[in-house]
């Protein structure tokens, strides 16, 4: 079990300048945790640590990649001299309409949203079990719950189901044992991933369509995913919790 003691994450997909991975890891840190980031970014890596300030590990690895991400896993670990929380948030989007999506890109996005989350987190899990604690947190998507219409087509929108139904079988799995695992599933963010293909207009009507009258920023999602890796936190498990301003309420 958990004895209060240091606390540490492994956040992915914490490489780039404005997304929801650095900004976790920031609002980890600034909670008291200490962090390590993974992405396949490696410059990126070394920027953001130095933004959060101290000795931040951080390990380059292809999250499509088992031995990549084995290696990764296994080496901030052991920099960090154990581990509490995962958060999965490595991800990619395709905004390409079903008839014209190859099956090529269909296989990328699952390999990077679906199996990246499956690889991470087997490989961070032992480490949590021979504590007897940890938290899991997966980063899905309003797309998964209301099939696409706002960001992110149809190859988008199923790997971020897959994550959800992975979210409830690791917890149903593991929680007994000490490990909770929840995710968020965000509207449409103001990020590096989704800026590049908006249009003025489009992002209007998007924002005219959230009752909160704005865009998530990557803090709004963070603030939850560090409540879901808190202790406070340990009778959520199996949970998705929505983060989009009203745009999807179910």
């Amino acid at each position: 079990m958990s004895d209060g003691g240091e606390q540490r994450a492994i956040v992915t997909g914490a490489g780039s300048a404005r997304g929801i991975g650095i900004a976790t890891a920031l609002a980890l840190a600034h909670a008291g945790w200490r962090v390590a980031l993974t992405d396949v970014a490696a410059d990126g890596l070394r920027t953001n640590a130095a933004r959060i300030g101290g000795a931040v590990p951080v390990a380059a690895a292809d999250i499509r990649s088992e031995d990549e991400v084995g290696a990764a896993i296994a080496a901030l670990v052991a920099e960090l001299g154990g581990l509490e929380a995962l958060v999965n948030v490595a991800g990619i989007t395709r905004p390409t309409p079903l008839l014209e999506t190859t099956l090529a890109e269909w296989e990328e996005v699952f390999a990077v949203n679906s199996r990246g989350t499956f690889l991470a987190t087997r490989a961070a899990l032992p480490a949590m079990l021979e504590r007897g604690y940890g938290r899991i947190v997966n980063v899905s998507s309003v797309s998964a719950i209301r099939g696409g219409g706002i960001f992110g087509a149809a190859q988008y929108s199923a790997s971020k189901a897959a994550v959800l139904g992975f979210t409830r079988a690791v917890a149903r799995e593991f929680t007994a044992r000490g490990v909770t695992c929840n995710a968020v599933a965000p509207g449409l963010v103001d990020t590096d991933l989704a800026a590049p293909h908006l249009s003025d207009a489009r992002r209007a009507e998007i924002v005219a369509a959230i009752p909160a009258g704005r865009l998530a920023t990557a803090e709004d999602v963070a603030a939850v995913i560090v409540f879901l890796c808190s202790r406070e936190a340990g009778y959520v498990t199996g949970e998705v919790v929505d983060v989009n301003g009203g745009s999807h309420i179910d």
